[in-house]
């Protein structure tokens, strides 16, 4: 029986890793890189049920693991550092950290009865804090992260409360099956957690499989054929995307955010109308999703309907006045319409909310030149290349800019730093003055 046992965790020692990890995105800063690191332990000892197998008690102990070291972070966050004033409740405060951290298992041990989990979390707080700065401001992420901790806590609870059932009476065998079903749920979602996590950082097969996995063990789980739908989009399989969205929503027709992504789908397939349809449902079900106008406003706008993208950009910025990527596009919209001073409005507001927001910048500065005024579009080109020093298309507007302003000598410098960066635009006017790079 021992040497059975054995096996079986040596067998699975190779996924330990991989059960466990609790980053979703990672926005780890380097600006803290020498700072001092915390490290946090916890043990669970899960006792088994006749129910239990080793893999059911290793997903329930893993599960309630990882609760407890988040926490535990999350409580020491509050108290010992900036996170404090940022106006979060302990809850979101866990489930943001759950967005930065990992977990991992140090030891783990199985004798049949009882399955004895440790692991560890190691963070820099000053970078978690930062961290979870950069993930309140995007309400989105927020909402996901918080929805994928909520229905983890709900898998979890569904695990326990049937246990609790099978312990009372003598377990039949839909009951047995029935509970099978619930901890293959609670893998489910661990699988989903790996697969959020190395989205960024993952390769494009382990972040598929990973989702695969999930959708094996749980074949109605939406939010898990989803993301992989957006895998595969980033893999320009679009069709295979479309199929992964069209499955989410046959799952849950109300799934706003699945009419979305396949609206951005077919935006990628350059079916404009029918992302307009698509976005135009996401609207229906959520009315009040900034990104759902933002996207229809793209979609108007590759059209050429100008004013009806404004009008999707307006609202979306009513709704999410921050939204500097909505400002900078109405902007574009404005700059096509001549209407130069609005244009300059938005790019103002928009480095207002981020002044290192380089593209705003380059816009402003090319708007400004449209204007004539050429000291002030300079001032935002110099801006954009501090930001960028090795932006070719920046280097070159600026050129041009020194050009307008009859300095010949420096618009050719200009035009040159550009051409050496790559800009066939400043390669091809260099050449015609007989201009070598």
């Amino acid at each position: 029986m021992k040497k059975k046992v054995k096996k079986n965790l040596i067998s699975l020692k190779t996924i330990a890793v991989i059960i466990c990890i609790l980053t979703f995105t990672c926005f780890w800063s380097s600006r803290f890189a020498l700072a001092g690191l915390v490290t946090f332990q916890k043990e669970y000892t899960y006792q088994a049920s006749e129910a239990d197998s080793l893999l059911s008690s290793r997903v329930i102990s893993l599960e309630q693991v990882k609760r407890l070291l988040l926490e535990q972070l999350g409580a020491y966050l509050e108290s010992e550092t900036e996170v404090k004033n940022f106006q979060l409740t302990k809850d979101q405060i866990t489930v943001l950290t759950a967005g930065i951290v990992r977990a991992e298992i140090i030891d783990e041990r199985w004798d049949g009865k009882t399955y004895y989990l440790k692991a560890k979390i190691t963070a820099d707080p000053r970078d978690v804090a930062n961290s979870i700065e950069k993930l309140r401001q995007d309400r989105q992420k927020m909402k996901e992260l918080e929805e994928t901790r909520k229905k983890a806590a709900e898998a979890l609870k569904e695990v326990e409360e049937l246990k609790k059932e099978l312990e009372k009476a003598k377990a039949g065998k839909a009951d047995q099956e029935k509970y099978k079903n619930a901890v293959n749920r609670l893998s489910a979602r661990d699988w989903y957690e790996k697969g959020i996590a190395l989205y960024s950082v993952g390769t494009p097969q382990e972040i598929i499989e990973a989702f695969t996995r999930a959708i094996e063990l749980n074949p109605i789980f939406e939010e898990a054929y989803l993301w992989r739908g957006r895998e595969y989009r980033k893999l320009d399989n679009y069709q295979q995307a479309i199929r992964d969205f069209d499955k989410a929503i046959e799952l849950n027709p109300k799934y706003a955010e699945a009419y979305m992504e396949r609206g951005d789908t077919y935006e990628r397939l350059r079916d404009y109308r029918r992302a307009i349809r698509e976005y135009d449902r996401a609207i229906q079900l959520n009315p009040k999703e900034a990104w759902a106008y933002y996207s229809r406003g793209g979609a108007y706008d590759n059209l050429d309907d100008d004013r009806q993208a404004i009008r999707d950009y307006d609202r979306a910025i009513e709704l999410e006045p921050k939204a500097i990527m909505v400002l900078r596009s109405r902007g574009m919209k404005y700059f096509v319409l001549q209407d130069y001073r609005q244009a300059i409005r938005d790019y103002d507001r928009a480095i207002e909310l981020d002044p290192k927001y380089l593209k705003a910048y380059n816009n402003r500065g090319f708007t400004y030149a449209k204007l004539a005024d050429y000291r002030q579009a300079i001032r935002d080109f110099d801006r954009a290349i501090e930001l960028d020093p090795k932006s070719a298309i920046i280097y070159n507007n600026r050129g041009i800019t020194y050009g307008k302003l009859g300095d010949q000598r420096q618009e050719i410098m200009d035009r040159k730093t550009a051409a050496r960066l790559g800009s066939k635009t400043a390669q091809d006017w260099l050449r015609s003055k007989g201009i070598s790079w």
